[in-house]
């Protein structure tokens, strides 16, 4: 989030708009945690990883009186524009004070990959960065003892972080929620590939396709291995950005704020077939960017 940050900043400041950061979310909307922010203020934070902003999680901003006080504020401080950084729940923010009359526009940032109207967010490659190398250093130990490894990652709806990961760190065997794989047959894979002369394997599971717990314990139960199990967890979230999540936030910080001069607004930067592009929030809605099955039923094919 910092990249987006020091990139609207001072793009926005270029283009002679003041500029304002709001603490928390819509919380400090709320909370009038709301500051000046000078193209100083944003000086360094580009490799640091979070938000100097910081985040919290609001549920009573889903409450109609809580939006209708949010707008208030922001009209009463002549907040012209609101740029939202976030997931699904931020854009639903963000959504709800554009049907009030606020102009938003949302740039997508989330680990999960898995916002509508994009096929790429700001953060997800970072994790998935992070991940490989977890990978990486699991699988020397799992080759050394001979060992299964599950290695647990996030993903409750999406499993685009367990499939890429799996790609590039040649994972046997990836379980992610799109297609459910039954545990009889990752015991069937394991012994199949334990009969063929391989003697560790690395299971990557996203946290929305089983309890990693119960992975391991099936396993331990219906083969000869003893699983070692690992949760990435919070590991995931941290960090400096990717060179890769970093030109992408400045790319989309750029095409937001180009929106605001020309007069466009209440839409998404989306990262389409190569390209950013301004993605009106109904439309972005249609635009669904699932894991490819392909690139799936790839690691079965690699893993022998």
């Amino acid at each position: 989030m910092n990249a987006a940050i020091r990139a609207i900043t001072r793009k926005a400041i270029h283009e002679g708009f003041s500029v304002y950061g709001i603490e928390r979310g819509f919380e400090g909307i709320i909370n009038s945690e709301i500051r000046p922010l000078h193209a100083r203020d944003v000086g360094g934070i580009i490799t640091t990883g979070g938000t100097i902003l910081r985040t919290a999680r609001y549920p009573e901003f889903k409450n109609l009186d809580v939006q209708q006080r949010a707008y208030r504020i922001l009209q009463d401080l002549g907040i012209n524009h609101l740029i939202v950084i976030g997931g699904d729940g931020s854009q639903a923010g963000a959504e709800a004070l554009m049907r009030l009359g606020q102009s938003t526009i949302t740039i997508p940032c989330t680990i999960d990959n898995d916002m509508n109207g994009t096929q790429y967010t700001i953060g997800f490659d970072t994790a998935l960065n992070t991940v490989v190398d977890a990978v990486g250093r699991i699988r020397d130990t799992s080759n050394s003892h001979e060992r299964v490894a599950i290695i647990e990652v996030m993903g409750r709806h999406a499993g685009h972080i367990a499939l890429q990961a799996g790609l590039a760190s040649g994972a046997e065997l990836v379980l992610v929620p799109e297609y459910p794989m039954p545990l009889d047959e990752v015991c069937e894979h394991i012994n199949k590939t334990h009969q063929l002369g391989k003697e560790y394997s690395i299971i990557l599971v996203a946290e929305g396709a089983y309890s990693s717990g119960e992975v391991k314990e099936y396993i331990k139960k219906h083969t000869y291995f003893d699983p070692s199990l690992t949760v990435l967890g919070y590991l995931q979230r941290g960090g400096a950005p990717s060179a890769l999540d970093a030109i992408l936030a400045a790319r989309m910080s750029e095409l937001a704020v180009d929106c605001l001069v020309r007069g466009d607004h209440n839409c998404i930067t989306g990262y389409v077939d190569g390209q950013i592009r301004a993605i009106p929030y109904e439309m972005a809605k249609t635009m669904k960017f699932g894991i490819d099955k392909s690139q799936y039923e790839l690691i079965s094919i690699l893993s022998h």
